[in-house]
């Protein structure tokens, strides 16, 4: 079984998780987080009897900050990185990740995020459409996933699958939700990539924003229609002329609604905005209808 670590991104529970499984070789971990949550993930990790030096392999999902983010403390103390190819040169040389990060959040980027070094190319371990990893006699397949991210990869162990982004965001038992930052959308690759995932035949789905799902068709199914009612909803306040700073408090207030119709109280609406601000969607889905429209 996996073990669950709560990284209590901003203070917020149930918001980023990092998932340990423990091997014969030592332990894996599945998730780094942002290096700002680094001491909670250093803390869970002494929960379960181990130090940050004893995790000798990290399987990432992508290479986005809150996914990403402490990888290279882990390559530092004796990992492995294990990721899509097309995030190598940018773990190595996280330089321009950084500096595209810091013209977003400007002088929030060290509370959100903290610090980001590079990685020595040998620690970078590129994996292929279904490459099997093999640790300590377990078997971890990688599925190219694009659509949230081109470099995005979902980790099948045995009936589970760990979904980073690509099955959403869904907290405490609240309605599923898609992450959509700039800038990578696709909505035709990830409508593929999920229907890649349910044709493995997934007990469950482990979402890094946040926890477990049992019913992954259902699960699934109801991240398509909101993703479509999301983009959809977009493209027609884009096609109105609207600016991204003019649609965003209203995709909030939009999206706040649609939560709340659910049943989702106000700390829960705080929980999925941590986990999922609503500006960086509408940043990636305007850019996304743009780069369709040319």
């Amino acid at each position: 079984m996996y073990q669950v670590i709560d990284l209590h991104f901003q203070g917020f529970d149930s918001a980023i998780a990092a998932f340990l499984i423990k091997t014969s070789d030592g332990p894996v971990l599945i998730e780094t987080g942002p290096y700002s949550t680094f001491g909670n993930l250093e803390g869970g990790l002494a929960l379960h009897g181990y130090k940050v030096s004893d995790v000798k392999h990290v399987l990432l999902s992508h290479i986005h900050f809150d996914h990403a983010g402490a990888a290279w403390a882990f390559a530092e103390a004796g990992a492995n990185i294990y990721l899509h190819p097309f995030g190598v040169d940018h773990m190595h040389d996280p330089s321009k990740l950084v500096a595209s990060a810091t013209m977003i959040y400007g002088d929030q980027m060290d509370a959100l995020w903290g610090r980001m070094e590079g990685i020595e190319m040998d620690r970078l371990k590129a994996v292929k459409h279904e490459q099997k990893i093999k640790i300590g006699g377990e078997k971890f397949v990688a599925l190219h996933t694009p659509g949230h991210a081109k470099h995005h990869v979902a980790w099948q162990w045995g009936e589970i699958v760990f979904a980073g982004d690509l099955a959403g965001v869904k907290i405490g038992g609240g309605p599923v939700v898609p992450p959509c930052p700039p800038p990578d959308i696709d909505l035709d690759e990830w409508i593929n990539s999920i229907d890649l995932v349910l044709k493995k035949k997934p007990s469950s789905l482990v979402l890094t924003h946040f926890g477990s799902e049992k019913d992954p068709e259902g699960h699934m199914r109801e991240m398509k229609e909101v993703l479509n009612n999301w983009a959809f909803w977009m493209k027609v306040k884009w096609e109105s002329g609207y600016s991204n700073e003019e649609i965003t408090p209203q995709f909030i207030e939009y999206t706040s609604n649609q939560l709340k119709e659910r049943g989702v109280s106000e700390l829960g609406v705080r929980q999925y905005e941590a986990a999922n601000p609503s500006w960086m969607s509408v940043a990636g889905l305007v850019r996304y209808w743009k780069k369709k429209g040319q």
